[in-house]
């Protein structure tokens, strides 16, 4: 389980950065559909060639025979966990902080129980509670700008985040599920998925879809010279490296509740994205409520993790 929690938090780390660069796009004028969607456009190249470089055609041409032959199941999970997630976790840029997005996002640890038991797994009670918990300091953090924000750009900022909390871990489980032999899926217990970077890759392809029918529904104008080589770094560090570390310490879970606390480091994402912020965009510090509500998160977290090390 530390193993577990060490990978989570270090996913954490690079998950940050995806926080911080979205809000400076966002403050430099570009738009959020290219922040999202060249993300995985960059994301598919460097996969590709990684896999290609370091794991050979064959493992190429595994990946790809895998996508093809369950088409419609890697549109449906790429599109749910990485293109609606992300989708709106960019829309949210323009409207709060970075640090308040990442904080908000950690609502997820709720989402996941939830979704978690929406395909049968079950929790101790604690569990439940400690996630209260970590809500109860996002609600903080959320409450804390209510008088600094307009209440229309608050919930502009926030609402789209609660939403993508539900889409990453579905996204996740569905594959999860499959590679567990899930009746109702279709069987993908290939053993080229104990590669996290194929895993990813998968996705992001199944997410081309839904990026296509974004861009030819918003009609955004071309992307500023700067995002393109920001969403490269976003798609590097957040969706190469801290997303593969996330899925392979998923894999490594043997039951549902080391599931539940490797999703719940990733409320680690607060004070890196926060301390990211300040350094880099020249954010304020959040007032003494905000603080309190980071820490409150926090706090959940540590509970959470505290449970688990006590488990036998």
């Amino acid at each position: 389980m530390a193993r577990l929690i060490l990978i989570g938090l270090l996913s954490g780390l690079f998950f940050s950065s995806t926080f911080v660069l979205n809000r400076i796009m966002s403050l430099s004028g570009g738009h959020w559909v290219w922040s999202a969607s060249l993300r995985f456009a960059h994301m598919i190249i460097l996969l590709t060639v990684w896999l290609l470089v370091f794991r050979g055609a064959t493992a190429l041409a595994r990946t790809l025979g895998l996508f093809f032959s369950n088409l419609a199941f890697w549109v449906a999970a790429g599109s749910i966990g990485f293109g609606a997630f992300y989708a709106l976790i960019c829309f949210s840029a323009d409207y709060a902080p970075g640090w308040i997005v990442a904080t908000t996002w950690q609502f997820t640890i709720i989402a996941t129980l939830v979704v978690l038991s929406a395909f049968g797994r079950r929790f101790p009670r604690r569990i439940w509670l400690f996630s209260t918990i970590v809500f109860a300091g996002v609600f903080l953090v959320n409450v804390s700008q209510a008088g600094a924000v307009d209440p229309a750009e608050l919930i502009k900022g926030a609402l789209p985040v609660l939403i993508a909390a539900f889409c990453y871990p579905i996204g996740n489980q569905l594959v999860w599920e499959a590679r567990a032999g899930h009746g109702r899926l279709p069987d993908i217990s290939d053993p080229i998925l104990e590669h996290p970077f194929a895993k990813v890759l998968l996705m992001s392809l199944g997410s081309v879809p839904f990026w296509c029918l974004v861009i030819a529904v918003a009609d955004p104008p071309p992307p500023v010279g700067g995002q393109i080589v920001n969403t490269a770094l976003v798609a590097l560090f957040s969706g190469v490296m801290a997303t593969s570390l996330f899925l392979f310490a998923r894999n490594e879970s043997k039951t549902g509740s080391q599931l539940a606390a490797v999703d719940a480091t990733q409320s680690s994402e607060v004070i890196f994205a926060l301390a990211g912020e300040v350094l880099i965009v020249g954010a304020a510090l959040p007032n003494a409520l905000g603080m309190v509500g980071i820490v409150v998160t926090g706090a959940g977290l540590a509970l959470f993790i505290r449970f688990q090390e006590t488990q036998p």
